[in-house]
């Protein structure tokens, strides 16, 4: 068959590799080069893998069809990236290439779709598909015919890397629906005014999310504070739920515990920050446990000022603030900041054994694209290799 992937990203080259053996494969890239958000991730080193792949890291609408697709492909990436020739590190459960760079695994990835005599398209953009007996590709440059088509064309987040959401539209125009796409994996910006005061500080903490007085999730983790509010992979990992709450109309406040080291409740450690301050300043006393900054922030919201003396502090309520600091969300960092995005082509529409369209015969749809998101540590990654595995795999078999 000859078939054509849109995209040249994860999932897309991944796809390539896997189908190639069986069929003749065109990539189809709007950038110069393919990978360029490959190159993005982990900072450079390519989280590539983690060990832990039970489905509470991935987000979907349909768990059912996303189970199924984890069971078929979860023991297949390790050994696909070792016969690509990738040599792998871990670290506490989360794997690099040896190189620790992403371009090892770009260039493994590129070089064996080319030896496989895959065709890159690159500098090249997607109009319109036509589908009759066979696809039509209408692009910037000149129409393309296949047989089968893999749409690979990621989300709307990073946009700079080029992905501006065209995949969503050739998927709707062919009769797919599109659950609401927003950014996840980013940063979240509270309603205060005064987060310059705390800005450049880096802390562990935990975080819990509160939505109508109910606890959605627990993380902990290093925060980021910022002049906008909070960053940090524990703060990405509640990102998305924010972002979906905030969509329907739902008030999201972050508790922040800045010493989470300390196990008992409020009552008690107001009670222990009394006694050590018995024979120093107050100031002095979270300079013990604190960033000094996140310490003077801290004590200027409860009012707590030089000339304060100990029998005017509140201590509970100095507790409160630090076990329990309300951050009341504002709002999400866009698409532009978002490293996934959540939502996209609901996995109802596609066969998770094949990863082939239900409503469009010889259309494979996978990674970023589909309504699957993952949580930090080479989850969304790992779901980009799985899909685009199992993709390029199954074209042509007759599923539907």
């Amino acid at each position: 068959m000859n078939v054509i992937i849109i995209g040249g990203g994860a999932s897309g080259l991944t796809a390539a590799i896997a189908c190639a053996k069986h069929h003749h494969v065109k990539i189809i890239e709007r950038n110069p080069k393919c990978g360029k958000k490959l190159l993005l991730t982990g900072n450079g080193h390519c989280n590539f893998w983690n060990e832990d792949q039970t489905i509470e890291h991935y987000h979907s609408q349909n768990k059912t069809n996303l189970q199924t697709i984890l069971n078929q492909a979860t023991n297949f990436v390790l050994p696909f990236f070792e016969s690509l020739g990738i040599i792998a590190k871990k670290k506490n459960g989360y794997y690099y290439p040896m190189s620790n760079q992403a371009i090892s695994i770009l260039n493994a990835l590129t070089k064996t779709a080319e030896r496989m005599d895959v065709e890159f398209l690159t500098d090249t953009y997607v109009k319109e598909i036509q589908k009759e007996e066979k696809f039509t590709i209408i692009t910037s440059k000149k129409t393309y015919i296949a047989d089968a088509i893999i749409l690979a064309t990621g989300s709307k987040a990073c946009s700079k890397t080029g992905s501006d959401g065209n995949g969503y539209e050739l998927a709707k125009k062919l009769g797919h629906h599109i659950i609401d796409v927003l950014p996840s994996l980013v940063q979240i910006k509270g309603t205060r005014t005064d987060y310059k005061d705390w800005e450049g500080v880096r802390t562990d903490v935990t975080l819990t999310l509160m939505e109508k007085n109910t606890i959605r999730k627990v993380e902990t983790g290093e925060l980021q504070c910022t002049n906008y509010g909070i960053s940090g992979i524990c703060v990405y990992n509640l990102s998305g739920l924010v972002a979906q709450g905030l969509h329907q109309g739902t008030e999201e406040k972050i508790l922040i515990n800045f010493a989470p080291w300390f196990q008992n409740d409020k009552k008690s450690f107001a009670k222990w920050l009394q006694e050590q301050s018995l024979e120093k300043p107050i100031s002095d006393v979270l300079d013990g446990f604190l960033n000094y900054k996140l310490g003077n922030y801290l004590q200027k919201i409860a009012n707590i000022k030089k000339d304060t003396k100990k029998e005017q502090i509140n201590f509970y309520d100095l507790a409160s603030l630090i076990l329990e600091f309300p951050f009341e969300v504002k709002e999400t960092n866009g698409f532009e900041n978002a490293q996934v995005c959540s939502g996209g082509i609901p996995l109802d529409e596609i066969n998770p054994e094949t990863m082939e369209s239900k409503i469009v015969k010889n259309l494979y749809l996978v990674g970023e694209l589909l309504d699957v998101n993952g949580d930090c540590g080479g989850y969304n990654l790992g779901f980009a290799w799985m899909s685009g595995l199992i993709a390029g795999s199954k074209v042509g078999h007759d599923s539907n």
